[in-house]
C-alpha cells in the first residue's frame, strides 16, 4: 500500500517512521520524502525506513545539526546503521562535522539541487551563480517556501530588492509532471526571472540509497 503523503504535514512536521522495524534508518528532510519513497518502492527495499525532519529546515539550516544529532541519539540502538539523507544544505560543514563524530554517514555534496542533477553534472554549471532552483516539492511549496518568508505575500514590491541579482529559475524535476512545469513557470513569473526546465529525475540520490542498500 502507498502511503498517503501531505506536503503541508512534511514542511511542518516531517514523517514519524509508519512501521518500526528493518535494518537501516534514513534520517532526512521532508521536501525529500516523495523521491525516497518511491525509490524504495521502485527497488523493494523493505529493509530502510524512512524518517523526515520537517521541511521548513530547509530555511533555517542552523537547526538541521541540532536536529539531526537529537534524532541519531534517539535511533541509533534501535537500527543497524543509521544514514543522513541531507547533503550540507547550508550548514557550512557543520553536519559533516556532526555526522563525523556521531559516526554516521550522509549524502554528499553541497545541496539538494546538486545532488538531484548529479553532483558532477551540477558543479559544470560554473555560471549558474544567479539561478535560483526549485524542486518538485519546492514547487508544491513555493508559497510556504518562498513567497510567505520572504514576506512578498504582503509587500510584493520588494520583489526586484531581493531577486534583482538573480536572472534565472531553474526547474529541476524529479517526475515529469504537466501541472507542476506549469506552476514552476508561473513561479519564474512571479519572481520575473527567466524559466529553465531540466529533468533531472533523482539523479546521485537514487544512487547513493542504492550503495546504501547494499551495505547491509
Amino acid at each position: 500500500m502507498t502511503l498517503a503523503l501531505n506536503d503541508d504535514q512534511l514542511t511542518e512536521d516531517g514523517l514519524g517512521v509508519a512501521t518500526p522495524g528493518g535494518q537501516i534508518l534514513l534520517i532526512a528532510c521532508g521536501a525529500l520524502a516523495h523521491e525516497i519513497l518511491a525509490i524504495k518502492r521502485a527497488n523493494g527495499w523493505d529493509h530502510m525506513v524512512l524518517q523526515c525532519l520537517p521541511a521548513k529546515y530547509h530555511l533555517y539550516p542552523e537547526k538541521i545539526v541540532d536536529a539531526v544529532e537529537e534524532t541519531v541519539l534517539k535511533t541509533r540502538d534501535i537500527y543497524e546503521q543509521v544514514f543522513i539523507v541531507y547533503a550540507d544544505c547550508g550548514t557550512g560543514g557543520l553536519l559533516e562535522a556532526k555526522c563525523a563524530e556521531l559516526g554516521v554517514e550522509m549524502v554528499p555534496g553541497p545541496h539538494c539541487y546538486s545532488f538531484f542533477e548529479g553532483n558532477d553534472t551540477f558543479a559544470e554549471h560554473d555560471d549558474e551563480i544567479t539561478a535560483f532552483y526549485l524542486t518538485d516539492f519546492l514547487v508544491k511549496q513555493f508559497d510556504a517556501f518562498v513567497w510567505k518568508p520572504m514576506g512578498l505575500d504582503k509587500h510584493p514590491e520588494l520583489r526586484d530588492m531581493m531577486f534583482g541579482n538573480y536572472t534565472k529559475l531553474v526547474y529541476q524535476a524529479q517526475t515529469k509532471n504537466e501541472a507542476l512545469e506549469t506552476k514552476a513557470r508561473a513561479c519564474a513569473d512571479r519572481l520575473g526571472l527567466d524559466y529553465e526546465y531540466r529533468f533531472t529525475g533523482y539523479g546521485d540520490l537514487a544512487n547513493v540509497l542504492k550503495e546504501k542498500s547494499a551495505s547491509t
